[in-house]
């Protein structure tokens, strides 16, 4: 993995719009005019009712989707300018993804559910084992590597899956309600692991989330709200 070039912002939306068209024929614009820049080890918490668009902005800062207007800059990377194997290569290295179900591949061990991003990025197996090891290791897993998805518990799946979106060093996390289908206490370790996580691997992150204890955790707060960004007031 090369360098991280400090020089960028993580990743940076300019005027990003997404208009999604109904069955009728009418126009539904969800984002309008959005603007959001999270540097390297910066935390940015989205929030707001369901139905906003939360899920919308994160796929499009993530490259899973493509917006109507504006753009996204990935470590300075203009996404617009990429498709294809070049979009899912930046995607690889570029963005961990974490999502409130943990979508692990069941058939796999959680050592190599971690591995498979490595993988698919070309490193030698070796070398992937290593860094999953060391991750796994990082998230309190160290005794659970042989261990397949369905034998472990729900708050286990989901220190896997953030192991396993950190894989080839990512410079970036995007995460969607990532406690969101945890209890309390499990919810909390969650939360402790993620920024801790933050600190130790200089990460910007952009969490989408109901959970008010997770979002003032968070450098700054914003709320979705009528598909435009707003600062939110801390409670």
């Amino acid at each position: 993995m090369p360098p991280r070039d400090l020089a960028f912002p993580a990743v940076e939306a300019r005027t990003l719009g997404k208009v999604f068209v109904g069955g009728d024929g009418g126009e539904l614009p969800v984002l309008v005019g959005v603007n959001i820049r999270v540097d390297s080890g910066e935390t940015v918490a989205i929030v707001g009712s369901s139905g906003a668009g939360k899920s919308t902005l994160l796929h499009l800062l993530g490259g899973l989707d493509r917006p109507t207007t504006g753009g996204v800059f990935l470590g300075g990377r203009d996404l617009s300018e990429v498709d294809g194997d070049e979009l899912a290569r930046i995607r690889n290295r570029g963005v961990g993804f974490v999502f409130q179900f943990h979508h692990l591949l069941r058939e796999f061990t959680a050592l190599e559910n971690v591995m498979m991003p490595c993988l698919i990025a070309g490193w030698p197996r070796a070398v992937a084992e290593d860094r999953a090891r060391d991750l796994l290791t990082q998230v309190g897993l160290h005794d659970r590597v042989s261990h397949r998805s369905t034998q472990l518990s729900g708050g286990e799946q989901q220190r896997v899956a953030i192991a396993r979106a950190l894989a080839t060093e990512p410079p970036l996390l995007l995460a969607d309600e990532p406690s969101g289908d945890l209890d309390t206490q499990t919810s909390e370790q969650l939360h402790d692991l993620l920024f801790r996580l933050r600190t130790s691997q200089g990460l910007g992150m952009v969490l989408v989330t109901h959970n008010q204890e997770l979002a003032s955790r968070a450098d700054r707060i914003l709320e979705l709200r009528d598909a435009r960004l707003h600062r939110a007031a801390r409670a």
